[in-house]
């Protein structure tokens, strides 16, 4: 079985030593390459094609939102964690919409690094605990404030199987294929989940999850 390749993208090299360290201590996997810059980061993952790209967000000449839009872009296939200082809600939905499946905080990669990575190679999301939490102490907050807390009441048990795959990165074709049904069938469905959730996209949908505990 082939190793998962996987890329490092941070400016200080001490994190990334670190990292590094913590990745290879599975004998599996291997980290391909390295950079302490965004451009940098970007001409490796088009050169390599790693199956993971873990990415710093503040990363000089260009950060990593934009790094993974420009990966992304390119090569569909590379599955991306970002790291983050940052837990705020803004950046983490940025995140989101640029193509990440997965939001590690720094103080937390030493205990959750390898089972985020799992996740998102697997094509799921991961998010840190803490990060998990304020999501979902927001989501509550504002269900109470505008009454939408019953919204994903309202989805049906085929509905919430779909939004459950979809949340955790699967793509209509695979969800099809998990559940044996259409790929239609799963199109309409999903249309139907973002407009009684009141979601505009993916991005906003993972997030949903999250705060609603369907993901973690």
């Amino acid at each position: 079985m082939p190793k998962l390749r996987l890329l490092l993208g941070d400016d200080h090299t001490l994190v990334r030593q670190g990292l590094r360290k913590i990745l290879e201590e599975r004998t599996d996997w291997e980290v391909v390459a390295e950079a302490g810059d965004g451009r940098e980061v970007v001409r490796l993952a088009l050169k390599h094609k790693p199956d993971v790209a873990v990415l710093d967000i503040g990363m000089p000449q260009l950060n990593g939102i934009e790094a993974t839009r420009q990966i992304l872009k390119r090569e569909p296939g590379v599955q991306v964690l970002m790291l983050s200082m940052h837990s705020d809600e803004a950046y983490i939905t940025r995140a989101l919409q640029a193509g990440a499946k997965g939001y590690l905080l720094k103080d937390s990669a030493g205990k959750d690094l390898i089972r985020a990575v799992e996740a998102v190679a697997a094509g799921q999301s991961f998010f840190s605990p803490s990060v998990a939490q304020l999501m979902l102490d927001d989501y509550v907050r504002r269900a109470g404030a505008t009454g939408t807390a019953d919204r994903y009441e309202t989805l049906s048990e085929r509905e919430r199987e779909i939004f459950q795959l979809v949340a955790e990165g699967r793509s209509n074709r695979e969800v099809a294929e998990a559940l044996a049904i259409t790929l239609a069938t799963v199109e309409t469905h999903r249309s139907r989940i973002l407009q009684k959730l009141d979601v505009h996209n993916t991005a906003e949908l993972v997030l949903y999850a999250v705060r609603r505990g369907v993901i973690s």
